[in-house]
């Protein structure tokens, strides 16, 4: 990272902006923790929290995060939207103990008139009212020109006439700038930008992108370039509608694609953070998403895996280890061989070229039948094709699984092992977790320690009948290395663990 390079200052709005994603809330310890990590790991250099007045449970959660920020010399990183309501905003914020207020007021004269039914000359002067008394009582401010975009498209005399009289306001930190609709494409964001620079040259502002159209990161790009000295992101692209500029987009494609900015941030947090946020926010990050996706460092074609064994033809700046992650090659009807060399060297397999011919033809063969196929399947297609004893170093003979709306479920079970019968049971909060429980009582029997159990994913057919086979993708990590296996069956619970009971093969 070249010290050279002008740093944009990120603002993380996952907490409010965030949180408008429907059916998203946090709880106030997952709130604390995630902006631990914002701050402490991932390095951006603001946040905002909340909306103030949302609630009596919101405001004792931003207490708890503002105890924690002022220990750790953070709050001044702390930030909570306000509104111009009579110091209503200011006095909920103060009690909060947080030291920065991010007003919204109106951008365009269609918000103005509409919904506030005010004069400019009474808007400014509210706000201005609102920023003063925020200092008297200790509170910096920073303020949203909400439906800025569209102001500037329709009521530039008006924006113009509200900066002339924020602007001068020593009190009054930063300007920021929402496209709240989503409506600019990158020249339009450049040539706005562009002019409130060089017409405010001491003005810090700040940009913040909605996704409508798909083109937040693209605007935010072109504000950066543009002058604006903050970018507001979030987390997996979490909120309003179509969400916001997602940070891991962002951060590498200024990182990478531009030549003097730069942000702060520590992209090895990036996926972890990404995780982490899915969790707590229930939406799953789609498997294509760059950067963080689980499918974006997996080649599919053969041609390229043979261009990369051959000179990493099909790589770019983009790195997986950069992220702490590696590059896959996935196994199916288009694979070529190239991709299956991939894989075997990555399981540290040889086979002869004709046993690798009658592996490349099953490989081919169940792609066409839309199984997904990972590394962790091929012992196991070796095994079927030269019909080798690899996965009979464990086998489950036995399996009872009994379920109630009453008690717990409760699972048990029979398997061979080098020619021992080993039985356990266990109970559990659903019959794959009793079955679970029951496994790590004979981990010392099978000389083994279990991986932990990081994804599970279940694949119906769409329409499909009761009868249907599904799909159960388990992902595994053991030794700070992930791994999948799959299990097919008509049973959820049985598919689960035929996936398991490949694990266990592989591990041992």
């Amino acid at each position: 990272m070249s010290s050279e390079k002008r740093k944009i200052e990120i603002m993380d709005t996952t907490l409010r902006d965030g949180e408008q994603t429907p059916g998203v809330s946090f709880n106030a310890k997952e709130k604390l923790m995630i902006a631990k990590m914002l701050l402490e790991d991932l390095k951006v250099d603001r946040i905002e929290v909340a909306s103030a007045r949302v609630s009596d449970s919101e405001k004792e959660s931003i207490k708890d995060l503002c105890r924690w920020a002022k220990k750790t010399n953070n709050l001044k990183k702390i930030e909570v939207l306000g509104f111009v309501d009579k110091g209503k905003s200011v006095d909920w914020i103060d009690g909060t103990g947080a030291k920065t207020m991010n007003i919204l007021a109106k951008g365009s004269m269609k918000h103005l008139t509409l919904q506030l039914k005010k004069t400019p000359k009474q808007h400014i002067k509210e706000i201005i009212e609102t920023i003063d008394y925020a200092a008297s009582r200790g509170i910096s401010s920073n303020i949203y020109l909400e439906d800025w975009s569209n102001g500037m498209k329709n009521d530039q005399d008006y924006i113009y006439l509200l900066l002339d009289n924020i602007t001068q306001d020593n009190n009054l930190k930063r300007i920021m700038l929402p496209d709240t609709l989503g409506i600019l494409l990158p020249e339009n964001t450049k040539d706005y930008i562009g002019t409130l620079t060089k017409k405010y040259k001491k003005t810090h502002f700040d940009f913040h992108a909605h996704n409508d159209y798909g083109v937040a990161t693209a605007n935010s790009i072109a504000a950066a370039e543009a002058g604006a000295k903050g970018i507001h992101v979030t987390v997996n692209a979490l909120g309003e509608r179509a969400g916001n500029t997602p940070t891991c987009d962002f951060v590498i494609a200024l990182r990478d694609l531009t030549q003097d900015l730069d942000t702060r941030i520590d992209e090895n947090y990036l996926k972890p953070v990404s995780d982490i946020l899915s969790n707590f926010s229930g939406k799953k990050v789609p498997s294509n998403k760059p950067i963080v996706g689980d499918d974006v460092f997996t080649q599919t074609a053969g041609i390229h895996a043979d261009g990369d064994r051959k000179g990493n033809l099909y790589s770019n700046k983009i790195d997986p280890k950069r992220f702490g992650r590696e590059r896959e090659y996935a196994l199916g009807k288009l694979s070529g061989m190239s991709s299956l060399d991939m894989n075997l060297n990555k399981l540290g397999i040889t086979l002869s070229d004709n046993d690798k011919k009658l592996v490349f033809k099953k490989v081919i063969e169940l792609g066409d039948k839309k199984r997904r196929i990972t590394t962790s399947d091929l012992p196991f297609i070796i095994a079927d094709v030269l019909e080798t004893d690899v996965k009979n170093k464990v086998h489950i003979k036995e399996l009872d699984i009994s379920i109630s709306f009453n008690r717990k479920q409760k699972a048990s079970f029979t398997l061979i092992y080098k020619e021992k019968v080993i039985k356990a049971s266990a109970d559990g909060n659903g019959g794959y977790d009793a079955f679970m429980n029951a496994l790590k009582k004979v981990e010392k029997d099978l000389d083994i320690k279990l991986p932990e159990l990081v994804d599970y994913e279940v694949t119906i057919p769409p329409g499909g009948k009761p009868d249907s086979l599904v799909e159960t993708i388990i992902i595994w990590k053991k030794d700070s290395k992930t791994f999948k296996t799959i299990g097919v069956n008509s049973d959820q619970i049985l598919a689960a663990i035929e996936a398991t009971e490949k694990m266990l093969n592989l591990i041992i």
